[in-house]
């Protein structure tokens, strides 16, 4: 089938948060016939897990989530260009989720770019639900280090792994 929508969700996933699932369940449903998560290494951002580890941390919050389990979803590390690598996979869609009216501006930006890098390749929003608009991997991050509780913002899994990375 040569007109399967595939799309990417991109991210650095540290961790992979309510937030991220909302819109991965909902892009994978409603959105594209083919969903890539796509793990970004990013380094510059220092993570607490490694590339592997955020692969796999992904890869088994999908493989729970009854409504991803049935869609056509992929996990996939990336270092290049988000287009190129969208590119590569034959995406002709970029996911991207927005928490607040201060994500549209930089949201905004990038989609300019990557349109004018690569003008077949389409940017949608979808709006974080409001149980998770509050949502930030950074701010789960320094919740969990400063021994606060993190359950309702990752699943038990995530939490788990995450409070085994406190300094």
């Amino acid at each position: 089938m040569t007109d399967r929508r595939v799309g990417v969700y991109a991210g650095t996933f540290d961790p992979i948060t309510n937030g991220h699932m909302d819109i991965i369940t909902r892009a994978a449903a409603h959105m594209v016939d083919k969903l890539i998560v796509a793990v970004a290494r990013n380094p510059g951002k220092g993570p607490v897990f490694s590339v592997e580890e955020r692969v796999a941390m992904v890869e088994t919050e999908l493989a729970t989530n009854e409504i991803v389990k049935v869609i056509d979803v992929d996990v996939e590390p990336f270092e290049s260009l988000l287009t190129d690598f969208a590119e590569s996979r034959g995406a002709s869609m970029l996911i991207r989720g927005l928490r607040a009216v201060s994500d549209f501006e930089y949201e905004f930006q990038m989609a300019s770019m990557n349109s004018y890098l690569k003008p077949n390749i389409e940017t949608a929003f979808l709006m974080a639900s409001d149980r998770n608009q509050f949502i930030s991997s950074r701010l789960v991050k320094e919740i969990c280090f400063l021994d606060g509780e993190i359950n309702q913002f990752v699943s038990p899994r995530v939490a788990t792994l995450l409070m085994a990375k406190k300094p």
